[in-house]
């Protein structure tokens, strides 16, 4: 990210009374780092530079405006100092990810009574608004969606969640994504894939899974921008239907099918999977990165659209994050998701969505564990995004491109601490009287 300028000035305030506030400032900052392991530079809006702890910091933290430590002192909530660094009040330079490592430090963060005294002392001595305007009308502080409608998932309130997510601009996620937009967890054979060649693994992996053939009927749930239905079709000749409820990503998908020739194989609908009609219709059922965001209380209706759809024997590769803690919580992090990225987003343990599999009548076959591999997919995704911040600037706002940024590596961090994970579910419709898979793995990986 480049370097951005501290502010002029603060209006109405004497030098006395900035120099006053900078000390206050610092004080702050030594009494909440006091155990934190590691080392931070502190920049102040008056181009004041402390460093503290022993080491040679990775990052600087950068206030522009001393407000947001009277809010985030007063208010206690870490979220506090996230929105600042959105609306360009606070800043990260330097390693990004050494500084996301004061977030778990700030949330368990609990001082002795006299020194939160001291806290709130030197907080009330700091300004009460800040002298620059937070910025409006952005991704970063929409407000315009109602996070406690967004997770009773009803039509309507799927369908706006995400469009708040996916209709940002087809051309922003080209900035970043692979060439054929995969936005779920890449497969890497080997540490050195290219992301390119990850997401094409991943495709691959899914197909092999589902052991796809020749005009077989397969159903995406949650397309996307169309790579797994043209893959499947281009590479294993099936017949590929696929849904989604963002507009845009219906638009490129159905340019992608037209392009590639695939308009005998490929169909695309703009439907909500509640809305798919028939029994027994798909011999095969694939879903990416879609269940975490049915919401816990649909995932049986979720489950029992897949199962009527398929006919016996048939396959279901369920992927999707989960959690290390049952069933969702209006946690910090998920306040975080709800508002700023995924409205309605909800996470479960992997047992929980095994057994809400079950109890649809699914047989499990297979689980596979991708969390590293999804933790590589992030670092890449945020790689490629600070390598077209200036580009990126042209179809989102500075603080919008600042909630990815910080969004993809936040959760990069938190699938390397094990606190989030991401799983392939295998299972098949019982019924049809024949084995649906082969006796071993092995023709997955066969060449």
């Amino acid at each position: 990210m480049p370097t951005t300028t501290a502010l002029e000035g603060l209006p109405n305030t004497s030098a006395r009374q900035s120099a006053r506030q900078a000390k206050a400032t610092v004080r702050i900052i030594q009494r909440l780092l006091h155990d934190f392991q590691g080392a931070i530079a502190l920049r102040l809006w008056d181009g004041a530079h402390h460093v503290f702890g022993e080491a040679v910091p990775k990052f600087t933290l950068v206030v522009r405006d001393p407000a947001v430590l009277r809010k985030l002192i007063l208010k206690r909530n870490p979220i506090t100092l996230v929105d600042a660094y959105f609306r360009g009040l606070v800043d990260f330079e330097g390693d990004l990810y050494a500084g996301l490592r004061l977030k778990p430090y700030l949330q368990k963060l609990a001082l002795p009574i006299r020194s939160h005294a001291a806290l709130v002392l030197d907080a009330l001595k700091l300004p009460v608004r800040p002298a620059k305007m937070f910025q409006e009308a952005s991704i970063a502080i929409d407000d315009s969606l109602d996070t406690n409608e967004a997770h009773k998932h009803s039509r309507l309130s799927d369908r706006a969640s995400i469009s708040f997510h996916y209709d940002v601009s087809n051309a922003f996620y080209k900035l970043w994504l692979d060439e054929q937009m995969v936005y779920s967890c890449a497969y890497f054979q080997t540490p050195n894939d290219t992301l390119e060649q990850a997401q094409r693994n991943k495709l691959d992996h899914i197909c092999r899974k589902l052991r796809l053939k020749p005009g077989e009927r397969l159903l995406d749930i949650g397309c996307g921008w169309g790579a797994m239905v043209c893959w499947a079709a281009q590479h294993y000749g099936v017949q590929a239907h696929g849904i989604t409820l963002s507009q845009r990503q219906f638009d490129h998908a159905t340019a992608r099918v037209n392009s590639l020739g695939l308009q005998d194989l490929v169909t695309l609908e703009l439907r909500d999977y509640r809305d798919l009609a028939g029994e027994a219709v798909y011999d095969k059922i694939s879903s990416v990165g879609m269940f975490e965001h049915v919401g816990l209380a649909n995932l049986p209706v979720y489950n029992a659209t897949a199962m009527r759809l398929l006919r016996p024997g048939g396959l279901f590769l369920n992927h999707g994050i989960t959690h290390d803690e049952e069933g969702w919580h209006p946690t910090l992090d998920a306040e975080f998701i709800n508002r700023y990225v995924f409205p309605g987003g909800e996470l479960d343990t992997i047992s929980n969505i095994l057994r809400g599999m079950e109890q649809a009548t699914f047989e499990i076959h297979d689980v596979e564990n991708l969390r590293m591999h999804y933790a590589m997919t992030l670092r890449e995704w945020v790689k490629r995004l600070e390598a077209n911040h200036d580009a990126a600037l042209n179809y989102v706002s500075e603080d919008a491109y600042r909630v990815w940024r910080f969004y993809m590596a936040a959760c990069a961090l938190e699938f390397e601490a094990e606190g989030t994970g991401i799983y392939q579910v295998l299972a098949s419709k019982r019924g049809s009287g024949k084995l649906p898979v082969p006796l071993t793995r092995r023709d997955i990986y066969a060449s």
